[in-house]
């Protein structure tokens, strides 16, 4: 058997920062330090954190007053920081830049007058926070293409979360753009996201099943998953190694394996040695050469 690789796969900038900030405010600040949300979504790294003095909750109010909390790097709608101020919480924020631009762009065209539509999948953490931005309208296409009723001369504006297919995503867009003549398409799924999906339709290519290496909660892990199986390829999302059903392999010459952009290596290392192949080889893709600063607070 064969394994092959996908390029680029695992951690992305945003998650490398995210998971830096909890680890440097646990040096700086001491034991606990409180994270509001999952940090990101892969239970291996929140574990991880947590051995080291971190105590994950999904609601402010539950984080004793004058404490220090990290907030995730999906991004919060401002009702937790205000929250947060109430509490006098010293109040370190991981979000990811990228979905702070989604962020900073809602407020945007709030201001100028302009409806705004996101993207997005109801109930994930990054699009309770960039709903709470501002007034917006959510198109979720597992839900169908709900699109509003508005004068078709409105102005409108389009966002996206930042970690959907592709595909999927420009489907949506294309639907609003028909319905609609004044719209700002301001589409912002990121680096990350596009090139593992494209690294994933190139991986399908050559292989017979492809494992996607990562966490059931996760988006991007699962759009993964969804572009491995619309190019006809069987494709399983794992968390890591004992997740591995043996009969998948069977009959089996050419696995492709590829993770999200929380996945850490040391999960695809796990499964290469559970599946013990004759061969692995790497897929030319993009080399990601991004990093983020981290918050003010942090960075002596």
């Amino acid at each position: 058997m064969k394994v092959y690789l996908g390029v680029p796969r695992g951690f992305c900038a945003g998650v490398v920062r995210a998971i830096d900030v909890v680890e440097l405010a646990l040096k700086k600040f001491g034991t606990p330090i409180y994270v509001k949300h999952e940090i990101v979504h892969n239970p291996y790294v929140v574990k991880s954190l947590e051995d080291k003095g971190a105590i994950t909750v999904e609601k402010v109010e539950e984080i004793p007053n004058g404490s220090t909390v990290v907030f995730s790097a999906h991004g919060s709608p401002p009702s937790d920081f205000e929250k947060a101020e109430q509490n006098e919480l010293h109040v370190i924020d991981a979000t990811c830049p990228l979905v702070t631009k989604v962020h900073n762009e809602a407020k945007k065209y709030t201001r100028e007058g302009m409806q705004v539509i996101l993207v997005g999948h109801r109930g994930h953490q990054e699009v309770i926070g960039t709903m709470g931005q501002s007034e917006m309208h959510l198109i979720d296409e597992r839900e169908g293409f709900d699109i509003p009723t508005w004068d078709k001369k409105a102005p409108v504006a389009v966002l996206t979360q930042t970690t959907l297919s592709v595909d999927d995503t420009q489907a949506a867009i294309d639907g609003i753009t028909e319905k609609f003549e004044n719209v700002t398409v301001r589409n912002d799924l990121c680096y990350a996201t596009t090139n593992r999906q494209a690294a994933v339709k190139q991986l399908c290519k050559q292989v017979d099943l492809v494992l996607v290496i990562g966490a059931p909660n996760s988006s991007n892990c699962n759009r993964l998953r969804e572009v491995a199986e619309a190019a006809g390829v069987t494709a399983y999302l794992v968390n890591g190694p004992d997740e591995i059903d043996d009969a998948w392999l069977d009959g089996i010459e050419k696995v492709g394996i590829t993770s999200g952009a929380s996945t850490p290596d040391d999960l695809i290392l796990a499964v290469i040695d559970k599946i013990k192949p004759d061969e692995v080889n790497r897929i030319d893709g993009v080399d990601e050469d991004i990093s983020f600063v981290l918050p003010r607070e942090l960075r002596n």
